[in-house]
């Protein structure tokens, strides 16, 4: 395991914390001398509270203005709304480059899976963060963001990757990873669903896996 902040990333680091763009300074690398079958997990610090605007640069500071302290009670809800959604924009960011390294090593098949483990009260009904009992809870804490990305050679498109052959993931069908796209917006998963499907895209033989939770099952090619 790696700690961004102990490679000290000029630009990326500052005192005790880092942005998230420093998860992305070796993968490229990695990516290049991959072999078998790997996972990576990069554990981002996306729009944790209260300190937003400790998450993005300054170039994305587009909402204006923002709050710049953790001391939520001294920020109008205006400048907290405006700290979340520039880190929000920055989270996009980090996102879109993972993808451009991902897609740019095509000497290896990947897969790209995004799910925060919370959501943010941000005002609404005069709440704040996250972090109420699950039973009280405000679905904006609840409900949470997910997206798989899957390169050509785990689709069935055109690939030059290498499988390990201890571990061999079914291709996924075309049609039905087509239809999976549409009736994502309308499908209701949770991170139930994560454990199981990341156990299914790698190939993994457990007894622990369930197919029901895995969300490309029913996409697999016998």
């Amino acid at each position: 395991m790696e700690h961004v902040k102990d490679l000290k990333l000029q630009g990326l680091c500052e005192e005790a914390h880092c942005l998230d763009e420093g998860l992305l300074d070796s993968l490229q690398d990695q990516l290049g001398k991959a072999s078998g079958t790997q996972l990576l997990v990069l554990h981002m610090l996306g729009n944790h509270g209260p300190a937003y605007f400790k998450r993005y640069p300054a170039a994305f500071e587009h909402f204006k203005p923002a709050c710049r302290t953790e001391d939520l009670r001294r920020c109008s809800r205006e400048e907290i709304t405006n700290a979340y959604d520039n880190a929000l924009l920055y989270t996009d960011h980090v996102l879109a480059r993972t993808l451009t390294l991902l897609k740019a090593a095509t000497q290896v098949d990947t897969a790209l899976i995004f799910v925060s483990d919370h959501g943010e009260s941000l005002g609404e009904n005069n709440l704040y963060l996250h972090g109420l009992p699950y039973a009280i809870a405000p679905d904006v804490q609840k409900q949470v963001p997910m997206f798989l990305w899957l390169s050509d050679g785990l689709t069935g498109g055109p690939s030059d990757g290498q499988t390990a052959a201890s571990a061999q993931p079914a291709p996924l069908k075309p049609a039905c990873m087509q239809q999976l796209k549409r009736d994502a917006a309308q499908q209701t998963a949770s991170h139930d669903h994560l454990f199981h499907t990341v156990l299914g895209l790698l190939g993994v033989n457990t007894r622990l896996y369930e197919p029901a939770w895995d969300l490309l099952q029913g996409c697999r090619k016998p």
